[in-house]
Order: structure tokens, then C-alpha cells, then sequence
């Protein structure tokens, strides 16, 4: 099995920055997929990042040019970093793997972005 464990998650002020961190119990170069995923209360759980092998990573246009998806294969970790964030960012965030054709979840980070 797998084990994803997400942070770096808060409360910060709309223009700020938060980086999430998401660690696998295991060396991600034997995961054919990692991304980030959030969902909002009453919304649909959205693709917001992905480092698919064999291509660039990939961001929906509500957060390209904000958020970028990075890894440190030493540290078994993949970040997140939401730079310039707006209140509709807000949402749990969810790390997400696949390993051996099974898809893998994180427990989930909360971003809030208030004033």
C-alpha cells in the first residue's frame, strides 16, 4: 500500500503564498501519477496540478500562472506552491498517487483564504 500525508495548509490573507508539501510512504518514481486535487464545500473535487510522467506539468486556467507543482524525489515529496491566492482558492487539498494501477489519497489540507 501507499500513504500520502499532506501540509502546509492555513489560514493566509488573499495575494498571499502557502506551499503544500505531500510525502509517499515510498519512493515516487514508482508512482505513474502524482497531482493535487481541491474541493470546495457543495463543489466538485477539481484537478488543480499534475507531474504526469512524459509530459509538463498542467494547471486548469483558474490557477495557472499562480501555482506551481514540484518534486524532491530524495525527500519522497511533491509541492504545491499558490502564490498570489484569492478567496476562491479556499478548499480542502488533496494529494493524489497512483501506484500499481490504484489511486491513492491524502487525509487533506485546508487552505483558507480570508481577510
Amino acid at each position: 500500500q501507499l500513504q500520502l500525508v499532506e501540509s502546509g495548509g492555513g489560514l493566509v490573507q488573499p495575494g498571499g503564498s502557502l506551499r503544500l508539501s505531500c510525502t509517499a510512504s515510498r519512493s515516487i518514481f514508482s508512482l505513474s501519477f502524482m497531482g493535487w486535487y481541491r474541493q470546495a464545500p457543495g463543489k466538485e473535487r477539481e484537478l488543480v496540478a499534475d507531474i504526469t510522467p512524459g509530459s509538463t506539468p498542467t494547471y486548469p486556467k483558474s490557477v495557472k500562472g499562480r501555482f506551481t507543482i514540484s518534486r524532491d524525489n530524495a525527500k519522497n515529496t511533491v509541492y504545491l506552491q499558490m502564490n498570489s491566492l484569492k478567496p476562491e482558492d479556499t478548499a480542502v487539498y488533496y494529494c493524489n498517487a497512483l501506484f500499481l494501477s490504484t489511486s491513492y489519497w491524502g487525509q487533506g489540507t485546508q487552505v483558507t483564504v480570508s481577510s
